[in-house]
């Protein structure tokens, strides 16, 4: 078994005798798990928050928020499950799930009333000490696999976002953005980010 940490929380490559946990087992824990499921691995994702992860997030979020209001898209915020599956009616053959720090949905059919089905338009996580590998080389991978068309990785400590665009299947990075930056963000025409506002002093 292998133990690592994740958000200062254990996380674990449960055995494979556990690889065939499904999102309907999952739901059977209650409302207070935190779990994802990428390849068969379980990572125990309970939070521990950090002001600075947070208030970076909250800004991040105020500005999609804001712009979407009275359009067809719509932005969430952790803690919201996306299950990386299109079944919606059986879900134990859900087998794969990520808890993003935030999700751009612009398909009204992926938005269940408890749940994410199917692949976003935008994924964004914000780094940690404890996740960085995580959401740098794992979830890189799954979402690049399940056709996420953006990814978004925000480094609160340097004050950095990299941008990796889906093109023909693979992550092209796009570009990395400094805190004296702005963002135009390609799956909008007019929104445009200034870091300023999300790196707040």
């Amino acid at each position: 078994m292998i133990i690592t940490l994740v958000r200062g929380e254990m996380v674990m490559a449960i055995p494979q005798e556990r690889s065939n946990f499904t999102y309907a087992d999952y739901l059977k824990l209650g409302d207070d798990a935190r779990y994802e499921v990428i390849d068969g691995q379980i990572y125990n994702m309970s939070p521990s928050p950090i002001p600075k992860h947070q208030r970076v997030l909250g800004e991040l979020f105020t500005e999609f928020s804001v712009y979407l209001r009275g359009k067809e898209c719509r932005v969430f915020i952790a803690p919201i499950d996306v299950c990386l599956s299109e079944e919606k009616e059986d879900l134990s053959k859900v087998k794969e799930w990520v808890i993003p720090d935030m999700v751009v949905v612009c398909d009204k059919d992926k938005i269940g009333e408890k749940r994410i089905m199917g692949s976003p338009d935008l994924l964004v996580e914000v780094l940690s000490t404890s996740t960085a590998k995580h959401d740098r080389l794992t979830k890189y991978n799954k979402y690049q696999q399940a056709g996420v068309k953006e990814y978004w990785i925000v480094d609160p400590v340097h004050e950095t976002i990299e941008i990796f665009s889906l093109q023909d299947g693979r992550y092209i990075p796009f570009n990395i953005y400094a805190k004296e930056d702005s963002i135009k963000v390609s799956i909008f025409e007019d929104l445009c980010i200034h870091l300023n506002n999300i790196f707040v002093d």
